[in-house]
């Protein structure tokens, strides 16, 4: 039979149908007993499903030998489909935005969430595949429920007591690839506690739980596969999984909460992670920067502290390459300018002003500014100095604070002086207020190379204790 697995040594093969059905485990010879196996097998068959239909009907249509001990294996989309979970979406990003409760982590366009059945997935499980144009599929909004739904009309239309575990493909911190594992369950033992009890060498066992409803789910997967268009899967042989007086909780059981997560929140180690990330990058390649990324790290930049509670950080973003060459030519002549006046020879010149290549090479620019908004007078020369100093301090940390961000995103930056030299200029290309102070340019985009090694540093060469 296609779509059919067998593990174990006492599995047979026999198909579907007769006395014994798959579970049928006779073993090598006759009169041996058997040894553990089970089988899996996809159900051929079914229909397109549609909102409204009755998935236990067509499954029972499809499959009319279950037998009490089965395990159905239930891809999450047939059920959305049912379940009327189609809704019109042309922007597929605002439907991951609707149905995210927390953003755990971003990298692109790519968001790991989670979402409103409580489970940490990519893009909230938001599907555009397989749906028609101009719609996406949202995950069943109950999917325990689902499963439960599924269960009882098998036991009403088939009279069997069966397992059902709703599925759904999940990627894995750590492990590259993807893996069904299960999102909603019922008349399943889902988690296997083997806590308290030995390994066979007589060792105890105290952080084993085995997840019991994944590992079925991926047994489901290996036959039901991702593009073949078989949707339900059965597992048969393994009756102790099935337990009739299973938590109504299913596989909500299995979503680890907020005060076992290691990893719901940045750590230091995380921090650490971003500070070593960020580097100065002088050479980009053409590929554009998302200016969503630019913008949740100027988002970062502004968390940044300052003093009495002001805000002096403002950010141009010169996306266009028509800004950026405007900016960058008015910058040029005005450098010339002041190094010929300096007397400077044009070998000189010119090679101080090639330092400039690395903004004019970047697929992206920005320009933060400082803003003295809020700041105080106080009529002597040494304060107001002082006043003056903690809003460039604040502003450098806010540029600290988008430099890492950045980094987050793997986007490589330079951070250059260059606007310092001629504010009046930079203020007028880019027609800024006059009270803006342009504090350097921050090229941006993807490293054309990974960076060398950073020289070690002896952080206590740095400190002094008192």
């Amino acid at each position: 039979m296609s779509g059919e697995t067998h593990a174990g040594a006492g599995a047979t093969g026999t198909p579907p149908g007769g006395d014994g059905g798959p579970a049928d485990a006779d073993g090598p010879a006759a009169g041996r007993a058997s040894a553990p196996g089970y089988r899996v097998w996809a159900l051929p068959g079914l229909p397109e499903v549609r909102p409204g239909d009755d998935l236990a009907k067509l499954v029972a249509t499809a499959e009319p030998g279950l037998v009490d001990g089965d395990v159905l294996l239930v891809t999450s989309k047939i059920v959305s489909k049912a379940e009327g979970r189609i809704v019109e979406a042309s922007d597929r990003e605002a439907a991951i935005d609707a149905e995210t409760v927390r953003v755990v982590a971003r990298r692109g366009a790519l968001r790991i969430v989670e979402n409103r059945q409580g489970l940490v997935m990519a893009a909230a499980g938001v599907d555009a595949s397989n749906t028609p144009a101009g719609t996406v599929l949202l995950l069943p909004e109950d999917p325990d429920a689902s499963a439960r739904a599924i269960r009882d009309g098998l036991r009403d239309t088939l009279g069997v007591e069966v397992g059902v575990v709703v599925t759904d493909t999940f990627g894995r911190p750590w492990r590259t690839g993807l893996t069904d594992v299960a999102i909603g369950a019922a008349g399943v033992r889902v988690l296997d506690d083997l806590r308290g009890g030995t390994d066979s060498h007589g060792n105890p066992l105290g952080a084993t739980v085995v997840a019991t409803a994944d590992e079925l789910a991926a047994a489901g997967d290996l036959v039901k596969g991702k593009a073949a268009g078989l949707p339900v899967a059965v597992v048969r042989g393994l009756p102790h999984v099935v337990d009739a007086d299973a938590p109504d909780e299913g596989a909500r059981a299995m979503v680890r909460g907020a005060r076992d997560d290691m990893f719901r929140l940045g750590t230091s180690e995380a921090v650490r992670e971003a500070l070593s990330l960020r580097r100065t990058v002088r050479a980009f390649t053409d590929e554009p920067v998302d200016p969503g990324a630019v913008r949740r790290a100027v988002a970062a930049a502004v968390t940044a502290p300052a003093p009495h509670h002001t805000t002096p950080w403002r950010f141009v973003l010169l996306e266009s390459a028509a800004s950026r060459t405007r900016l960058l030519d008015a910058m040029r002549d005005a450098w010339i300018a002041d190094l010929e006046r300096d007397g400077k020879s044009p070998e000189s010149v010119a090679k101080r002003v090639r330092r400039g290549d690395v903004l004019r090479n970047a697929p992206y620019l920005v320009v933060p500014c400082l803003v003295m908004d809020g700041s105080h007078t106080y009529g002597d020369a040494r304060r107001d100095a002082a006043e003056r100093e903690m809003f460039v301090v604040a502003t450098g940390a806010g540029v600290q604070n988008f430099l890492v961000a950045l980094a987050g995103e793997r986007l490589g930056s330079a951070w250059v002086s260059s606007t310092m030299f001629c504010r009046e200029v930079v203020r007028d290309v880019l027609g800024l207020p006059a009270d803006w102070d342009p504090m350097g340019a921050v090229a941006v985009g993807h490293a054309a190379a990974e960076p060398g090694a950073r020289p070690e540093r002896d952080a206590g060469a740095f400190i002094e204790v008192r």
